[in-house]
């Protein structure tokens, strides 16, 4: 079951769900609400050096934390926006931090927003879960699949959250190399 926005609203204060800073009431719509971009973190793939083959190999387990070596600094305009550029794939963070408490069998979805999608930006690639549990910042993957280049900047609506009802509590607790992540890279900036 998919929640309205009175009944977020109601799980926001009774701390259900936790989202700080709390959006203001505009960006509530009737069954989401929108996160904004954070100022930090935003990472490209390296490219390798011409005549170098890099693979990262998906397959063998823990694979992220030792490919995540190869991601680099996004260049940042003087205002602080970023270009991402036709085709380009970029990780980002949402501003807000999000908790989803187990026992509350509250869970997310994130989307994208319709007005980027139309000129080709895409929000995440294959992974809106946010599970029960889920503690951090947001990591959003960024694609351009438009024809021009597009503006980024700290601070503006860039996803937004649906939330939906768990039935039953997870018997599994929340954790790995994503849980408390400020970082697009999993975890904390400092671990």
């Amino acid at each position: 079951m998919i929640l309205c926005d009175s009944e977020i609203r109601a799980a926001l204060r009774h701390g259900q769900i936790v989202i700080e800073p709390m959006p203001p009431p505009e960006r509530f719509s009737t069954t989401a609400v929108d996160l904004t971009l954070a100022g930090t973190d935003f990472k490209r793939w390296r490219a390798p050096p011409p005549g170098v083959v890099t693979v990262i190999d998906a397959a063998r387990p823990g694979y992220f934390r030792g490919a995540a070596r190869l991601l680099e600094d996004v260049p940042r305009e003087g205002d602080g926006s970023v270009l991402v550029h036709p085709g380009e794939f970029l990780l980002a963070l949402t501003a807000e931090r999000v908790r989803l408490p187990e026992e509350t069998r509250v869970a997310a979805r994130v989307e994208g927003k319709s007005s980027h999608a139309r000129v080709g930006l895409a929000i995440h690639i294959t992974a809106p879960t946010i599970h029960a549990g889920f503690s951090g910042q947001i990591t959003l993957e960024v694609k351009n699949h438009g024809a021009l280049p597009i503006r980024l900047e700290p601070g503006m609506p860039i996803c937004q959250l649906i939330f939906e009802m768990v039935f039953g509590t997870p018997s599994a607790t929340m954790q790995g190399l994503f849980q408390d992540q400020t970082s697009v890279a999993g975890g904390s900036e400092t671990s």
